[in-house]
């Protein structure tokens, strides 16, 4: 039993020890960094230029949405590749397969909702 949990104690103190360097790390940014504040040093900072107006900006849906829908497909992809090499292993063939299609059409189904409600043209 004891063999069972070195695996899990070797990932715990590595977590404990990242965590403590992370901690480390912040304290002795904190205690060697010189603190003089100025009004310049307050000020929002804007790509180099004084901000001017209102700090509210108006962003399109639209962009989100395709970033949505880019993510979708990218954790799709990330599905099939363990898919692909558990497909080739004996006994997972069938079953394997139906999984993947039946995931697939939830996919499908999703982009074939988000083109009827009009997503995915650029207006």
């Amino acid at each position: 039993m004891p063999e069972y949990f070195h695996g899990y104690a070797v990932v715990g103190l590595v977590a404990v020890v990242g965590a403590v360097f992370v901690a480390v790390a912040f304290a002795a940014g904190r205690l060697l960094r010189p603190v003089v504040p100025t009004p310049e040093k307050l000020m929002v900072y804007e790509c180099g230029v004084d901000p001017v107006g209102e700090g509210w900006a108006h962003t399109q849906v639209r962009y989100y949405l395709y970033a949505f829908l880019y993510v979708i497909f990218a954790v799709d992809a990330i599905f099939l590749f363990p898919w692909a090499t558990v497909f080739a292993g004996e006994g997972f063939g069938g079953t394997t397969l139906v999984e993947m299609f039946v995931f697939l059409g939830l996919l499908s189904v999703g982009l074939l909702y988000a083109y009827k409600k009009g997503v995915l043209t650029w207006t």
